[in-house]
């Protein structure tokens, strides 16, 4: 059975190590912030101007003032520190943050990501994107595998205007955990939970290097 939302973002958690300075994205990836591993220390980073947010908010205690980039209501953990937008793109272009989660429409075998802009359709803007996939060495993409179309979203090639060019690195789907390999294209990780081989492949466009037995992801 392939996973929901939560499901994805609680296997990127798994990602996380102890120290992290750590980005979240638009979407599925704010999720993440829900599933930090017991017994590891983590800053969640907001190019809005935040170092240090929480989980998000349960209902009845929201703060409308306290929001992250997507204008959702976070919480902020003891010692969280708020500044501008040009100190924190500062962090960001200065590579301080170790890891960045995004959400995308689509990703290319060779790691090029697109996730901004669909071509007739108004937009408010790329927002952060660009400085994050410009400046970040470690992009992990959360999203489904396929668009409502039952189209695959994991390409030979992007189709949609790019937002960054190689630099993915992995990418957590409703449906299998890939490695992006600029050489050989998505290597098959983990299937989730119920997924077979044969759907991955049969639902990823790009080249998909399956070695081995796959393991079923392990969540929680």
């Amino acid at each position: 059975m392939a996973l929901d939302k939560n499901g994805i973002a609680q296997r990127i958690a798994q990602e996380l190590r102890d120290g992290w300075y750590v980005n979240l994205g638009i979407g599925i990836p704010t999720l993440v912030a829900n599933y930090i591993p017991e017994g590891i220390d983590i800053e969640f980073q907001s190019e809005n101007g935040i170092l240090g947010m929480g989980p998000f908010p349960w209902e009845g205690d929201e703060d409308a003032d306290l929001i992250n980039a997507g204008k959702q209501t976070i919480t902020a953990l003891h010692g969280a520190s708020y500044f501008d937008s040009a100190t924190s793109f500062g962090m960001i272009r200065a590579k301080k943050v170790q890891l960045t989660v995004l959400g995308a429409m689509e990703v290319s075998e060779t790691g090029d990501i697109a996730n901004w802009k669909i071509p007739g359709k108004m937009v408010k803007g790329m927002g952060g994107a660009m400085d994050l996939v410009a400046s970040a060495e470690n992009i992990i993409v959360a999203m489904q595998h396929t668009n409502r179309a039952g189209e695959s979203k994991v390409l030979p090639a992007c189709t949609l205007p790019l937002t960054g060019v190689g630099c993915v690195k992995k990418i957590v789907t409703d449906l299998a955990v890939l490695d992006v390999d600029p050489e050989r294209g998505f290597v098959l990780l983990e299937r989730a939970p119920g997924v077979t081989v044969e759907e991955i492949i049969a639902k990823t466009a790009g080249r998909l290097v399956v070695e081995g037995e796959i393991p079923e992801m392990v969540l929680g």
